[in-house]
């Protein structure tokens, strides 16, 4: 930690993995309430706990966005946040926004829009709390006078991020109208502006785990964005199948969705091969993990998955199947949630007092439980949808009768999805079981390896 003001991403990143374990709490409930009896049925029903589970998804990932983004902007800006003050303000409001949401979904006050069914109350504090985060960010750069590529990409998607939630404030009566726009903003969250903040978060850190030239590393950035407004916009339409757009949107939209982690993970391919070449390479094993990692299982989820499964001649049989949980799963752990595990397991040890550089063997062991937990829960799912598809659109059997049929599948998926808590259980806990530092390192501490290998790639 090389700036005082930095330490607020501890407390960003502390909140962001309190929801991430409540997520996997509502996760697994869900799972379970497919193989049998529900004593909870009355008071947690299914759509209930899932609407917890992806909402809190979607806030613990955005809350350690936000968290990464305060540690990054400082670092890349060499200067301390404009208003830590501000930071600490936009948390509380931010986590009264996730709590309040989450207790209305058990009161059925929610807007019915999936992944968009917070109240308007809670929409409204989100901008507040987005224009509070993008005025914070942009006055720490424009203070700094420095203003990397880097900074550049990462304040694009996240102002981006910021423009396309508006459409989530509006309500349309008429229910295809509705979800035609909602795609606005989750696709284009998602499979578009998102991999941009993915994409930079990547440059950042392979930057300075990897000993990679900084000059070429952005130069894919560029290639990103490019992709990002290409196939992120044309992708988009692969979720138009049933909403009754020109045909001709359908191939475009398989083809183009796919090809959105090609440039991240040619950028990752770029540092390994700068690693093996140069022999130059930070201490931080576990974060290069993290690193390398989210970009080949984005490869896997959204490249591979995603374009097996919503080239729209198959899309039309596995639209609204468990294939699409198979596809959503394995797609958002890489791009998204392997990333901000990066970030922190980057951040950690100088943010963290007592904790080794290196990392941690239960943040080793974290990291290949959860790779094996999520491996196997998007083949539980797959086998899943693919019995379901076949059974339920081919042979016309009913769906109740086509879960009975499929509830093997769903004792593996309980049993991944165990692996795979666990494993996030002991990043959770290696996390809080060193205090956090609220002084920056001093340049001659054994543990700032981090800023002088940043030095070196940056001047």
């Amino acid at each position: 930690m090389r700036y005082r003001s930095q330490s607020v991403a501890y407390w960003y990143f502390a909140l962001a993995l309190i929801l991430f374990g409540l997520q996997l709490v509502f996760g697994l409930l869900s799972a379970a309430k497919y193989l049998g009896p529900d004593p909870l049925l009355n008071i947690m029903p299914f759509d209930v706990t899932k609407t917890v589970h992806t909402n809190l998804l979607i806030v613990w990932v955005l809350t350690g966005f936000m968290g990464a983004t305060y540690w990054i902007v400082a670092d890349e800006s060499r200067s301390e946040l404009h208003s830590v003050k501000l930071a600490y303000i936009q948390l509380v409001l931010w986590a009264i926004m996730g709590v309040t949401a989450i207790i209305s979904y058990f009161f059925g006050l929610g807007t019915g829009n999936k992944l968009l069914e917070q109240p308007l109350p809670n929409k409204l504090l989100i901008v507040v709390c987005m224009l509070i985060f993008l005025y914070n960010i942009g006055m720490t750069i424009k203070r700094s006078g420095r203003f990397t590529t880097t900074e550049a990409v990462l304040l694009l998607g996240l102002a981006s991020s910021a423009l396309l939630y508006l459409p989530a404030l509006l309500h349309y009566s008429n229910y295809v109208v509705s979800i035609y726009y909602r795609w606005w903003t989750i696709h284009l969250w998602v499979e578009g502006v998102w991999e941009m903040i993915q994409g930079a978060f990547l440059a950042y850190l392979l930057i300075r785990l990897s000993g990679a030239d900084r000059e070429v590393l952005e130069k894919w950035l560029y290639v990103i964005v490019g992709l990002v407004f290409i196939a992120g916009i044309l992708g988009t339409a692969h979720h138009y199948y049933w909403v009754g757009v020109p045909a001709y949107w359908l191939p475009l939209g398989g083809f183009f969705s796919a090809l959105e982690p090609v440039a991240l993970v040619g950028m990752a391919m770029y540092a390994y091969f700068a690693i093996r070449r140069t022999g130059i390479r930070h201490p931080n094993i576990l974060a290069l993990h993290w690193a390398i990692g989210s970009a080949v299982f984005t490869l896997f989820g959204a490249g591979l998955l995603g374009l097996a499964h919503t080239f729209p001649d198959i899309n039309k049989w596995t639209h609204g199947t468990l294939v699409t949980a198979m596809h959503g799963h394995a797609a958002f752990y890489g791009a998204y949630v392997m990333i901000v595990l990066a970030v922190i397991s980057y951040a950690a040890p100088t943010m963290t007092k007592g904790r080794p550089e290196e990392g941690t063997s239960l943040g080793m062991w974290a990291f290949w439980l959860q790779i094996s937990g999520m491996f196997g829960m998007t083949l539980s799912f797959a086998t899943a949808g693919i019995g379901q598809v076949y059974l339920e659109r081919v042979l016309g059997i009913g769906y109740l009768d086509v879960q009975l049929k499929i509830q093997v599948h769903f004792l593996m998926l309980v049993a991944t999805a165990s692996i795979f808590v666990i494993g996030a259980m002991l990043f959770i806990y290696d996390f809080f079981r060193y205090p956090p530092r609220l002084e920056p390192l001093d340049e001659n501490s054994p543990t700032s390896t981090q800023g002088t290998l940043a030095n070196e790639q940056i001047g």
